[in-house]
């Protein structure tokens, strides 16, 4: 292993471990949640997620119902942007023209619009109605009640 890509290596890993610290300690991370105490249109994805992995299909859905569509994709985009990282440029990390192709453009515009039609949705009390968030204060005031 070059020496460039063993750096590019330690960043991702220094990365994802950083991720990994957010959500073992359940720090809130979604700004429009954590600063104005609403939820953004893929809040309880993370969670949601965290569910599926654990086999938890009920309550993965009701975090949010289109965690079997974005999980995945989201999975296989880090990974593929991941990878693509520590490869580094060259001739053998040639870029993926599908990326940048009319079907890609719009399966993305399908998911932004049901992503954002599941969250309208969701204020109105749809999909179980909008998903819990914790804002930093009460993050923090959590934390305190724990240790006492």
């Amino acid at each position: 292993m070059a020496r460039s890509e063993l750096r590019r290596t330690l960043i991702v890993l220094s990365i994802a471990c950083v991720f990994g610290v957010i959500v073992l300690a359940r720090l809130p991370f979604c700004p429009l949640a954590a600063v104005a105490g609403i939820p953004c249109p893929g809040c309880g994805l993370t969670r949601a997620t965290l569910a599926l992995a654990h086999g938890d299909l009920r309550q993965a859905l009701a975090l949010h119902p289109l965690v079997f569509v974005l999980a995945p994709l989201f999975v296989a985009a880090v990974s593929s942007a991941a990878l693509n990282y520590v490869r580094g440029p060259g001739p053998r990390n040639p870029p993926n023209p599908w990326f940048a192709s009319r079907s890609a453009s719009l399966l993305g515009t399908a998911l932004l619009v049901a992503t954002l039609g599941v969250w309208g949705a969701r204020f109105f009390g749809y999909f179980g109605g909008p998903v819990p968030v914790e804002t930093f204060s009460t993050w923090a005031s959590n934390q305190t009640l724990k240790r006492k």
